[in-house]
């Protein structure tokens, strides 16, 4: 072997060793960041944001139930994971009902993958999953900047934690949009009617064929027994290598891009006293979120809850001022402060 052979072949086992750089694309992968929560429950009724950061529940035409947590079960080398755990049946499946777990990813976070280009790469998606017994479910990638060019490859759960891993195809057709919308979404698929099974399943990018999405899935509602744990979830150029785990510090200023709730105890030091008994608040977010957020916000003076006024909200900071407050009332605690810019 050559010299500059061996000196590439140390640098191919170093990535794989995973002292390489900045791989995975996904965010919170490894499930550590709740900001909204750690459990909730009665999940299937509409699409949301529950508990996980940046994690996804989209249901659609179900009455079935879920319970969505951050669960300590996890493989090797791993702390936390999300655990589904199906709390009301739904084994009467209508042509359009669907459930997936999803994460969307902003167009300028994927342009490594030179999507539409005659250098265009593969995309390796690799997670650790268990159940409460054996079912099939699809990973899909769909390409929301080009008429929701799609690609699916089912996998296998079984009782004990295992690593599956994925290589989807590169596209020469349609770049991604170098922006912070939306421009590709990573689906789970754990629940689909025949408007979404009853064709082919899309193994290579191709035009939207919606009964092609989900071919071969189990039903996670099959059975109030049924559970899925993940975690460990990583979308990366090329092959498939080692989980990169980030600490807990840098997953959460990612997540918080998205959303951002902070400790309530901690913004009174915000709060400045205003000549006419009015509060004047102003934070400044400690990340630059991906875009305006909507802000929720309330505070509670002397036992009455009211919503702070004349917001004026950027991706850098949030300004408001209360109602004129009594003389003798306290710096008023607020009771709701979150900013929201998900995708």
């Amino acid at each position: 072997m050559t010299r500059a052979a061996e000196i590439a072949k140390m640098g191919e086992v170093l990535t794989n060793s995973q002292i390489g750089g900045r791989r995975n694309i996904i965010i919170n992968g490894a499930m550590q960041v709740a900001q909204r929560g750690t459990s909730s429950t009665g999940i299937g009724g509409s699409a949301g944001y529950f508990t996980l950061d940046r994690w996804q529940i989209s249901p659609n035409g179900t009455d079935g139930r879920l319970t969505m947590t951050q669960d300590s079960s996890a493989p090797s080398g791993f702390a936390n994971s999300t655990k589904l755990a199906c709390t009301t049946a739904d084994t009467s499946i209508a042509a359009g009902e669907f459930l997936t777990f999803t994460q969307k990813i902003e167009g300028q976070d994927l342009q490594a993958f030179a999507k539409g280009t005659s250098d265009a790469k593969t995309f390796a998606v690799s997670f650790y999953v268990k159940g409460n017994a054996n079912v099939t479910y699809v990973a899909e990638l769909m390409d929301n900047d080009n008429s929701n060019r799609h690609v699916s490859k089912s996998f296998s759960v079984t009782t004990d934690w295992t690593r599956v891993e994925l290589s989807f195809p590169a596209d020469t057709t349609g770049a991604f949009d170098d922006d912070n919308a939306d421009s590709m979404v990573l689906n789970i698929w754990l629940h689909a009617g025949t408007n979404f099974t009853s064709g082919s399943l899309q193994t290579t990018w191709g035009a939207l064929s919606q009964t092609s999405r989900a071919v071969g899935i189990s039903s996670f509602f099959s059975s109030t027994s049924n559970t899925f744990f993940i975690t460990g979830v990583q979308l990366e150029v090329g092959k498939t290598t080692p989980f990169e785990h980030r600490s807990f510090g840098e997953e959460l200023n990612l997540a918080r891009r998205y959303y951002y709730q902070p400790d309530l105890a901690l913004r009174m030091i915000s709060m400045l006293l205003r000549p006419d008994n009015k509060r004047q608040f102003q934070h400044f977010f400690p990340v630059q979120m991906r875009a305006d957020p909507t802000a929720t916000t309330t505070y509670d003076a002397d036992g009455s809850s009211a919503t702070l006024t004349s917001p004026i909200v950027s991706k850098d900071q949030f300004r408001a001022r209360t109602d004129a407050l009594n003389a003798t009332t306290q710096d008023p605690r607020l009771t709701a402060f979150k900013m929201d810019a998900e995708l």
